[in-house]
């Protein structure tokens, strides 16, 4: 089978025009010609990214802001061309990156329903036959012979992604437009792409909601400063980019100082640094947590603690020092610290630690995600065939089986 999208080594080059002079003399404007530019202004916002795309997959593509994500999407919707590199498609594009994309603001939704389809190439029938489900799907019946520029974003978006889904494109082309829309709404989206990814039609999906991205993807491609870093099954390669994200390895000391905060300022207290004692973390094996904080004033009845999460958000243990410590006091100002050494039951994976403290008066400091955790395989399991694999799931338990 031939892939639906071929890419081959694009790169996209941006030229910067931040330093030169607003105004020149004719002069100027003639010497510059034949001087050499010794400053920076060239951007690769891509370099030599390659990878092939098969019918019926669901990619997803991740990295920070500034990776190249949203370059890579307009170049495979030909909204940019590439500097360097070719793509080879065998199948119609329809693409949702910015709300309001191929819309005309002035034309009605009915207009602007039948505009984007003839932009993809659909006969009036083909649009027509589609019609009553782009409508009810998009929820804006009442307004369709209003003009687009009185629709608010969250109608655009809910149009413009009723348009892309149901107008049977072979590449469903997505940015991170769905943010803008309401979590309902988000949901019935995700719902939807499923439905067009189960059909056999491709979707190329970008997000910062890993969880998202996760559930609807089944490849996925990480893109760090314009590099393509890695490809390959979704879990993988969300695994790398979280561990990217946060200090691993070796350096085990995080300075929380730099990390943002959630919930209310406290004027008494604040956490300095966290640090796990292990290099390498395994199962079943005991790990230690090293947490230092300072205290601007007495504060009585002191408890920290700590969760661990999945790549989800969803809360899997959590933990405070109210387990051995059932008063922790402080009775003066200065900076302090505190262990705890826990048997490490999870499963080897990814996970997040979120950390806080609370008083008698309440929420004293939340960080959440304070770091990666990344639990490897047991240094005792040994290569074991698939029956002989322990259970699916987070959490290893200790088991004693016996016959009667």
């Amino acid at each position: 089978m031939k892939p639906i999208l071929e890419i081959k080594n694009i790169s996209k080059k941006y030229k910067l025009r931040g330093q030169e002079s607003p105004y020149l003399t004719f002069r100027d404007a003639l010497t510059s010609g034949f001087k050499k530019n010794k400053t920076k202004d060239e951007f690769w916002a891509l370099q030599d990214v390659s990878f092939d795309v098969y019918p019926g997959e669901s990619i997803g593509i991740i990295g920070r802001n500034g990776a190249g994500k949203s370059t890579l999407l307009k170049i495979l919707s030909r909204i940019t061309p590439t500097t360097t590199g070719e793509i080879i498609s065998r199948g119609r594009i329809a693409s949702l990156l910015e709300v309001g994309t191929g819309f005309h603001a002035e034309l009605s939704g009915r207009e602007n329903i039948f505009l984007n389809g003839s932009i993809l190439g659909l006969t009036k029938k083909e649009i027509t036959k589609q019609f009553d489900a782009i409508v009810d799907f998009s929820g804006v019946e009442k307004f369709l012979d209003t003009p687009l520029k009185h629709y608010s974003s969250g109608m655009q978006l809910r149009l413009a992604f009723a348009v892309a889904a149901h107008l049977e494109p072979e590449i469903l082309i997505i940015d991170e437009v769905l943010a803008v829309g309401d979590a309902a709404f988000q949901q019935k989206c995700i719902g939807k792409m499923d439905e067009v990814s189960k059909s056999g039609r491709t979707i190329l999906f970008v997000s910062h909601n890993l969880s998202q991205v996760q559930t609807l993807c089944n490849k996925g491609i990480l893109l760090e400063e314009g590099k393509q870093l890695m490809q390959g099954q979704i879990d993988e390669v969300i695994n790398r980019y979280s561990l990217n994200s946060r200090i691993s390895g070796e350096n085990r000391n995080i300075d929380l100082s730099r990390l943002p905060r959630s919930g209310p300022k406290s004027e008494s207290f604040n956490f300095t640094m966290f640090s796990i004692a292990e290099n390498k973390l395994y199962e079943n094996e005991m790990i230690t947590m090293r947490f230092e904080y300072e205290a601007k004033k007495t504060i009585t009845n002191l408890h920290i603690g700590f969760s661990i999460s999945s790549l989800q958000n969803i809360t899997l243990i959590e933990n405070r020092s109210t387990a051995t410590l059932k008063n922790l006091e402080v009775n003066e100002p200065g900076v302090f610290s505190i262990n705890c050494t826990w048997k490490l039951n999870l499963k080897a994976g990814v996970y997040h630690i979120n950390i806080g403290a609370r008083s008698m008066d309440g929420l004293l400091e939340y960080i959440p995600s304070a770091t990666i955790l990344e639990v490897l395989p047991s240094k005792n399991r040994k290569e074991l065939n698939e029956w002989d694999k322990p259970n699916n799931g987070l959490f290893l338990i200790d088991s004693i089986w016996k016959t009667e």
